[in-house]
């Protein structure tokens, strides 16, 4: 008997897909957007419900469990990770004085992680909260060749390094989840 979760996967067309692609809430069919920012936008989009797809069904000790060691990296610090980095992506944005940490210093969103269904709440909703403000923030600045900021880094820059990170934190995801449960991800 091994203590790994056996693989699994809700897809019964294509046994190694997280889900059916007719069942993808991803992928509406048809032509993709038209133009630069609504492509990087819908990109964004997916990754964000990507991660979301990721952590459904948890309960909050599996969303907190650090499936890893020793990275301190689980579900739930991912997500208030991101949180956490949306926030920070609006301090490129101005160049007033930056906001502040949701969860300190020192990797506070990962470190500070606990099972508790409070804390999930909370993370989901300064997820949310985060994206909404930052996308409105941006929003305000559809030219993608407009420099922001004290660093004057491009709105295209900004978009592209936000799809980065969500993809690059979607990979994550899948390894944790797999580790908690046997999931695996498309």
């Amino acid at each position: 008997m091994s203590d790994e979760p056996a693989r699994w996967t809700r897809a019964t067309t294509y046994p190694d897909m997280w889900v059916d692609p007719d069942h993808d809430p991803r992928h509406s069919g048809g032509a993709g957007p038209e133009g630069e920012l609504a492509t990087l936008e819908d990109f964004l989009t997916g990754y964000r419900m990507t991660l979301r797809m990721k952590c459904e069904g948890l309960d909050p000790e599996q969303l907190a469990r650090r499936s890893v060691p020793p990275s301190t990296m689980s579900l739930l610090g991912l997500i208030r990770h991101l949180a956490e980095v949306e926030r920070d992506w609006r301090n490129w944005i101005t160049d007033g004085d930056p906001l502040p940490m949701l969860y300190g210093e020192d990797d506070g969103d990962f470190d500070g992680v606990v099972a508790e269904q409070a804390e999930v709440d909370a993370a989901y909703a300064a997820l949310e909260r985060e994206q909404a403000a930052t996308d409105a923030a941006l929003a305000a600045h559809p030219d993608l060749g407009e420099r922001l900021g004290k660093d004057g880094s491009s709105v295209r820059e900004l978009m592209v390094h936000r799809i980065e990170e969500y993809a690059r934190h979607c990979g994550h995801a899948d390894l944790l989840r797999e580790c908690v449960d046997g999931r695996v991800g498309q």
